[in-house]
């Protein structure tokens, strides 16, 4: 089968670089012309499955990539983006010196009060691709999903896919809005076909 895994488009908090995590704030105008334009780019795609985080950025997002096709949008909560805890609508320059570790240092990040380690992020989004996802290519492997979620969740998806470390959580392309990630996926075995395109 093959699997789409596309971020939502941009937010007000994107833009004033603001930690979402799961704070649920919803697209601007720009994240719904970018989320429309890359629906134009796809719409000749035939998906047969589509879920999402069922956080309203990644759900509007998803409910436009899906267009005039006849399909449920499946919500889960083990596709919600990376909690922050109590850093959730900070911007990221006035948060303590040992958050650049989110980025630079992946192995070394501790969470804030209430927020979610990359252990935790990595162990529900892996739960969901061996729990839904791979049963699904081994009963339908012709057929074609899409996962719509956020920046975080999607590399540890991706991490697990490409067979990586945490500490290799960002490595590769930066994950813009928008972005679309391809993989072919037979059983456990995973190969990419495309990281990160953007349409815009």
């Amino acid at each position: 089968m093959e699997l789409y895994i596309i971020r939502h488009g941009e937010t007000d908090w994107n833009k004033e670089k603001r930690l979402q995590g799961q704070s649920d704030t919803e697209l601007n105008a720009y994240g719904v012309e970018l989320a429309r334009i890359t629906a134009e780019a796809l719409e000749d795609v035939q998906f047969d499955y589509m879920f999402a985080s069922p956080l309203r950025r990644a759900c509007h997002t998803a409910e436009i990539i899906r267009g005039k096709r006849k399909l449920d949008i499946v919500t889960d909560d083990r596709l919600k983006e990376i909690g922050f805890g109590v850093n959730e609508g900070v911007p990221a320059d006035q948060i303590s010196e040992d958050f650049h570790y989110f980025f630079d240092a992946p192995e070394k990040y501790r969470p804030a009060r209430g927020g979610e380690t990359y252990e935790q992020l990595c162990a529900r989004s892996r739960h969901f691709i061996d729990n839904v996802i791979v049963p699904l290519s081994e009963r339908e492997p012709e057929c074609r999903a899409v996962i719509v979620a956020h920046g975080a969740l999607n590399k540890s998806i991706m991490v697990y896919l490409k067979g990586l470390e945490i500490r290799n959580m960002w490595d590769g392309v930066f994950q813009k809005n928008c972005c679309v990630n391809i993989f072919e996926i037979n059983g456990t075995d995973f190969k990419l076909l495309q990281e990160a395109k953007v349409y815009y």
